[in-house]
């Protein structure tokens, strides 16, 4: 199976970003003024800035690769028969973390994916209240920049990362979802400082090292919310996998729902093993 080569993932990257910064920007003036809430069928929020964001990311990403599909959490349903047949897609969640944006925490963010052949190989985050954009692809380390000046490179993450196990283990986990299972699992690390991030914000911390670990059991969570953080988790040296210690893979059955995952920073940690949750041992919660 071939792969898109570098280049076009580099010319592909510069476009979704821009439009990263446009619905950002949509996103940024409904938050500063206000919106009214709908409940969708799910019981999840909906605003118009989800609305807005999602009408720019589309029309925009078709303009820009008119033969990759999109796939969005605001679009229409796709039956799984047609999209098992896609190679390339792009994959997109408008507004990350409605109920934070709602909550005015400024912790919610726009992400974009690129999947190819079931692997996430080009992701974007922005973070608009943080004025901060995050770029990855193939290839490629993560780019950390600012949204408002997306031609100054701020950082390069450096994939070398030490990891000593004497101190305190720095875990991301949701302000919206916090199992007890997970703080049954997180009590076999030792000390464990635990860090409370909305939306994908959590992936943007492991690929900045400012935490060291995020698990999930499984969840609510869709493959909108989670492709952009592993294509920028796995190119800035970390990774994302599924309890079979395996990168997780999308469009891979009718569910778009997420199973259970570990993200980390350091790759030589059988995080799994010390959380007692590689299969089969583990029967994870529905």
């Amino acid at each position: 199976m071939s792969g898109l080569r570098e280049q076009d993932l580099d010319t592909l990257l510069i476009g979704a970003a821009a439009l990263a910064v446009q619905a950002s920007q949509a996103i940024m003036a409904i938050y500063r003024q206000g919106c009214t809430v709908q409940d969708k069928p799910d019981s999840s929020p909906l605003t118009e800035a989800d609305t807005a964001a999602h009408v720019i990311l589309e029309h925009g990403l078709k303009q820009l690769s008119p033969r990759f599909p999109v796939l969005s959490e605001e679009s229409s349903p796709r039956e799984f028969a047609d999209r098992r047949r896609w190679v390339r897609y792009w994959l997109v969640d408008p507004l990350d973390g409605t109920r934070e944006f709602i909550s005015k925490n400024n912790e919610f963010a726009v992400n974009i994916a690129l999947i190819e052949h079931g692997r996430a190989v080009l992701g974007i985050i922005a973070a608009p209240a943080k004025n901060q954009l995050v770029l990855a692809h193939r290839g490629i380390a993560t780019r950390f920049e600012r949204l408002d000046a997306t031609q100054a490179k701020l950082a390069l993450i450096d994939p070398q990362f030490e990891f000593s196990p004497e101190k305190t283990i720095r875990v991301g986990v949701s302000r919206s979802h916090y199992p007890a299972e997970i703080q049954t699992s997180l009590d076999r690390l030792g000390a464990v400082a635990k860090v409370a991030l909305g939306s994908s914000l959590k992936f943007l911390a492991i690929a900045e090292r400012s935490i060291d670990l995020y698990p999930r059991l499984k969840s609510s969570s869709s493959e909108w919310d989670i492709a952009a953080g592993q294509c920028i988790v796995e190119q800035s040296g970390g990774a994302l996998l599924g309890l079979d210690g395996q990168p997780l893979r999308y469009n891979q059955q009718e569910d778009l729902l997420v199973p259970a995952f570990i993200a980390c920073a350091d790759l030589t940690q059988d995080w799994l093993g010390q959380l007692g949750w590689r299969l089969p041992n583990l029967v994870v919660p529905a």
